[in-house]
């Protein structure tokens, strides 16, 4: 097991990324912030207007009809991708700001872009 100096951790790491970028993106009524957050086996995607505090459209690998879709964790997160994407547009939203929660873009996060920009949804 390798020794970590206090604040260098992964974890730390991911959390002066997100810190970082929450200082830069903020989302708006007409272009909300497309929040990504994902763990170890799900992931979670929110579209958020900061100036109200309201989430107006949200999707995750935990609802019963992606539970049950085949593939690995990121062909799941293509697939949400699309259907926050398809439940954003269903509330009048074409355009969002990509939060990538302070995890780099790649794998599941990337997934979850490119499903978003294939139904239609502006980055």
């Amino acid at each position: 097991m390798a020794v970590v100096k206090s604040g260098k951790s992964r974890t730390a790491a991911r959390a002066r990324r997100h810190t970082r970028l929450r200082k830069k993106i903020e989302g708006t009524a007409v272009r909300p912030r497309l929040v990504v957050t994902r763990s170890a086996r799900h992931v979670f995607v929110q579209v958020v207007d900061d100036a109200q505090g309201h989430t107006l459209a949200s999707a995750s690998t935990m609802e019963a009809d992606l539970r049950t879709f085949d593939g690995d964790k990121t062909a799941k997160s293509r697939k949400v991708g699309e259907l926050v994407a398809e439940r954003a547009k269903l509330a009048g939203i074409e355009a969002v700001v990509f939060d990538r929660g302070g995890s780099k873009y790649a794998g599941r996060v990337a997934a979850i872009a490119d499903g978003a920009r294939e139904a239609g949804l502006k980055l």
